[in-house]
């Protein structure tokens, strides 16, 4: 038996690892057990460094930026003939994760965190069981265990996933050649960045989704002009509709798709097939029922607010348990849990989590959006500033999209803020950091913005909520 620790970890992605780090500057004993290994070496990271948020974010600005030179450089007064080179391309994508790889590990032996490479269980609080790929098992003593074990690609009916021409968010980042044609089931945030990818690179891309609007959740009005941006770009979408069956044959795949509330099938016929439909929590194997944690009806850890579960002593963070599945959420869940578990007063403000699609342009938001401000009841105000005013945004030719800033109607505090534009991801950082010290539309406004830059918009949307915007 090893041990005894004061922290063990399981999972090695954004939330464990940070969770572990932060234990062992706490001066915490702490140990971290991954599962998923590369080129023979244990591979910290989790599903977002290895397969998701960083591979997908190296081919979005890589292919971004191709497309930039092979369209939009003459208007810049630029004459450019460019080639794709996809094998360099996915090249730049994988030394870019082996660096972070290693970087992570890195970090974990700087602050004195023990990795453990295998599959970790739950005996009972106070032990995980280790099981090495060689089938040896090993248990570890601890006084706390944290659960970070993550979330897995949802499965859809009807569709079986083979990683060639049926993918998923992990198979689409390593196709050997550009489709010609390609059909994304899905008009959330993965599907939306992963096809814009392939777009760029030449694939005809069709979107289908099962709601009558793309990614559910960004604010309704945002996200109409989010989906005319991207029709404008050459994505077609099929909404309010749904896929019934996939059959795999020599010339690609037959998607069968069907009006959402029932009526007459047609097929699609595409090259590639990428499935996008969401992720679950990941527990298979973990062992946490059996040890009395509580699981809710969607298969989420149970917590209560704080990182803790039903069982003293054993923590949850991540995509696992309940809120939005972000990474830096998970990274804030686990600083707080880390500090809490050493005595401190960790949290995490649930109100204060931005998200970004990191499409071109980006979409970003944080807070309410205003469906969920009027479901509320809460009288407020809204301020919008379009790009096409901006003067820098002019300058680089990056007109699309504007700035919407929520505002309480009776206080002025900054309830929302929702973008689409260029830099929409650092540009919602600034609403962000004013929102967590209880900011209101006049604080942005009367903070003075360098002109030209992009956030001008930003203050110009915040004083549009008293109606006194002064460029547009």
């Amino acid at each position: 038996m090893a041990g005894p620790y004061d922290v063990v970890v399981i999972g090695g992605g954004p939330g464990g690892y940070n969770a572990a780090i932060r234990a062992g500057q706490l001066g915490l004993k702490a140990a971290c057990i991954e599962k998923r290994a590369s080129g023979g070496a244990v591979a910290f990271g989790g599903t977002c460094l290895n397969v998701g948020c960083i591979p997908s974010k190296a081919l979005l600005h890589a292919s971004q930026r191709y497309e930039e030179a092979q369209k939009h450089f003459a208007g810049l007064g630029i004459k450019a003939t460019v080639e794709l080179d996809l094998p360099g391309m996915m090249g730049h994508k994988e030394k870019t994760v082996d660096q972070l790889v290693k970087g992570v590990a890195f970090l974990l032996k700087k602050n004195k965190v023990d990795p453990y490479f295998g599959t970790g269980r739950i005996v009972s609080a106070g032990k995980v069981e280790v099981t090495g790929a060689d089938g040896k098992t090993e248990i570890l003593e601890t006084k706390n265990i944290v659960i970070a074990t993550g979330s897995e690609v949802t499965p859809l009916p009807g569709v079986t996933i083979d990683e060639k021409t049926i993918v998923s968010s992990t198979g689409i980042l390593s196709l050997a050649e550009v489709p010609k044609r390609l059909v994304v089931i899905g008009a959330g945030v993965i599907g939306l960045e992963l096809g814009s990818v392939w777009r760029r690179l030449g694939a005809e891309v069709t979107c289908v989704e099962f709601l009558d609007r793309i990614v559910p959740g960004v604010d309704a009005e945002i996200a109409k002009d989010f989906q005319r941006i991207l029709t404008r770009q050459g994505i077609t979408f099929r909404l309010s509709s749904k896929v019934t069956k996939a059959d795999t044959g020599a010339n690609g795949v037959s998607v069968t798709i069907e009006p959402a509330k029932g009526g007459a099938a047609e097929t699609l016929e595409t090259d590639v097939l990428l499935v996008c439909i969401g992720r679950r929590p990941y527990i298979e194997g973990l062992g946490a029922k059996e040890a009395g944690v509580k699981v809710d009806a969607r298969g989420r850890v149970e917590t209560d607010g704080h990182g803790r579960t039903s069982v003293p002593g054993i923590w949850v963070i991540g995509d696992v348990t309940t809120g939005p599945m972000l990474a830096h959420k998970a990274e804030d869940e686990a600083m707080a849990v880390a500090e809490l578990i050493a005595g401190k007063a960790g949290h995490v403000n649930y109100d204060v989590i931005p998200s970004v699609v990191y499409t071109w342009p980006e979409v970003a938001s944080v807070g309410k959006t205003e469906e969920e401000v009027k479901a509320a009841g809460i009288a407020y105000k809204v301020g919008k500033f379009p790009f096409t005013a901006n003067a820098r945004a002019k300058t680089i030719a990056e007109k699309d999209g504007s700035v919407k800033v929520i505002a309480d109607a009776r206080t002025d505090r900054v309830l929302g803020c929702h973008i689409v534009g260029p830099e929409a991801g650092n540009l919602i950082m600034e609403v962000a950091v004013a929102m967590e010290f209880g900011a209101s539309s006049e604080d942005i406004v009367r903070t003075c913005h360098a002109h030209p830059t992009l956030p001008e918009a930003v203050r110009q949307a915040a004083m549009a909520v008293d109606n006194r915007a002064t460029q547009m």
